[in-house]
C-alpha cells in the first residue's frame, strides 16, 4: 500500500501523518495503542485523569502497542483534576515521550519536555498563537480550526487558518478540525500542513470510550446537525465547544437562550456515571460507557466532519481508510495538472 511521508511522521517517530485527538473523557487505552498500532500517533487525554489513573492509563495503552502513544495536557487552570505542571510531571514520569499542549501558553512547560527527552506539540487558534508557541519551544504545532468538535480555542475556520499558520512557521504543522477522511488530509496537506488530528472520526469507533448511542448519533449525524456554543459549563466554565443538536441544545433554544441560571431544566440530575456520581443536564460531561440515565441530554462532542463519518468502524480500518484514499485523491487532483 502506498504511504504518505511527512516531516511529521520524522518528528513523532509515526508511519503516517494522522494524529487521533484525545477526545476527552472518551479517550481509552484501547483506542490509543490501536491508532498506534496501525502506524499514526495515539493520545490519551489525561487532564482528567488524577494521578493513579494517568499511570495506569498510559501503562495500559503501552502495553498493548509498540507504537507512538501521546498525552495530552489542557493548561487552562480551570479545566483538569490536577493542576497542569503535576498533570505533565505525572505523564512524563509514566513514561510519555510525546506531549501535546491544549488551551494556554504552553512556555513554562515545553522546557520540561525536551528536558525529559520529548517531543511537545502545541495547539493554536492562529498564526499569531503558532509563532508564540514556537519561540516556547514547540517541535510541532496543531492549528485547530472553528468547525472541530469538542471543546474550541479557535474562531477561524481550517481553510483560512492552515496556509496562515504554515507560512508562519518553520515547525510541523498538523490540521485540526473537519477532517474525516483521506480528501481531508490531502487538503490539509495542500493547504501546508504536515498532517491531521482526526478527534469525531475516532469517537465513533468500537475501541473509544463513548456510549453506544453517542457513536451511533455520531455517525448518523449531517454537517449541519452541530452547534457552537458555551452551553455545557459544568466543570468548565466559559469555554467555547462544538456539541450535536441534543434535545437538551433544543429546549435551550427554544426557551430563548437564556443564560447560565435561567436555563431549562438546570441543577437537574439526567445521569449517573459509571462510578455512580450524579451528572446534572449542563455539565460538561460526555456521554461515555457505562453512565447511566438520560444519555441524550448530555454534550455530545462532534465537529462539523461528523457529516463525514457515516459510520462505527474500528480504528485500524479508519487510518488504513484515510491514507489510501488520501494517496487516491492527491493522484486524482495530480491527474488534473496539464504537462
Amino acid at each position: 500500500m502506498a504511504r504518505i511521508e511527512t516531516p511529521l511522521c520524522d518528528a513523532l517517530g509515526i508511519d503516517c501523518p494522522i494524529v487521533q485527538a484525545p477526545i476527552g473523557s472518551a479517550s481509552t487505552p484501547e483506542l490509543a495503542a490501536a491508532v498506534a498500532d496501525a502506524g499514526a500517533l495515539g493520545t490519551l487525554a489525561m487532564s482528567w485523569r488524577d494521578g493513579d489513573e494517568i499511570r495506569e492509563c498510559y501503562a495500559d495503552a503501552t502495553a498493548r502497542t509498540d507504537g507512538v502513544v501521546a498525552a495530552n495536557v489542557v493548561l487552562d487552570e480551570d479545566a483538569g483534576v490536577l493542576p497542569p505542571g503535576e498533570c505533565l510531571e505525572t505523564c512524563l514520569d509514566a513514561g510519555a515521550e510525546v506531549v501535546s499542549f491544549s488551551f494556554g501558553d504552553p512556555e513554562r512547560y515545553v522546557e520540561r519536555v525536551h528536558e525529559a527527552g520529548g517531543t511537545a506539540l502545541a495547539t493554536v487558534g492562529s498564526a499569531e498563537a503558532a509563532r508564540e508557541a514556537v519561540a516556547a519551544g514547540a517541535d510541532a504545532v496543531v492549528a485547530q480550526g472553528w468547525e472541530a468538535g469538542g471543546h474550541v480555542q479557535s474562531d477561524v475556520a481550517s481553510m483560512a487558518l492552515l496556509p496562515r499558520v504554515a507560512d508562519a512557521v518553520d515547525v510541523p504543522v498538523v490540521a485540526a478540525g473537519g477532517v474525516s477522511d483521506g480528501r481531508g488530509l490531502a487538503a490539509a496537506l495542500a493547504l501546508g500542513a504536515d498532517g491531521a488530528w482526526l478527534g469525531t472520526r475516532f469517537v465513533a469507533t468500537p475501541e473509544s470510550g463513548a456510549h453506544e448511542r453517542y457513536r451511533e448519533a455520531v455517525s448518523g449525524a449531517d454537517e449541519t446537525d452541530t452547534a457552537y456554543t458555551d452551553l455545557f459549563d459544568g466543570g468548565w466554565p466559559g469555554q467555547p465547544h462544538r456539541v450535536l443538536e441534543t434535545e437538551t441544545v433544543e429546549r435551550w433554544r427554544e426557551a430563548g437562550e437564556p443564560d447560565t441560571g435561567e436555563r431549562p431544566g438546570e441543577g437537574e440530575t439526567v445521569a449517573r456515571t459509571p462510578d455512580g456520581d450524579p451528572v446534572e443536564r449542563y455539565d460538561d460531561l460526555p456521554p461515555v460507557a457505562g453512565v447511566d440515565g438520560d444519555v441524550s441530554a448530555l454534550p455530545h462532542y462532534a465537529g462539523q466532519s461528523a457529516g463525514g463519518t457515516d459510520e462505527v468502524v474500528d480504528a485500524e480500518t479508519v487510518v488504513e481508510r484515510v491514507v489510501a484514499d488520501a494517496v487516491a485523491a492527491v493522484d486524482e487532483v495530480g491527474s488534473l495538472v496539464a504537462q
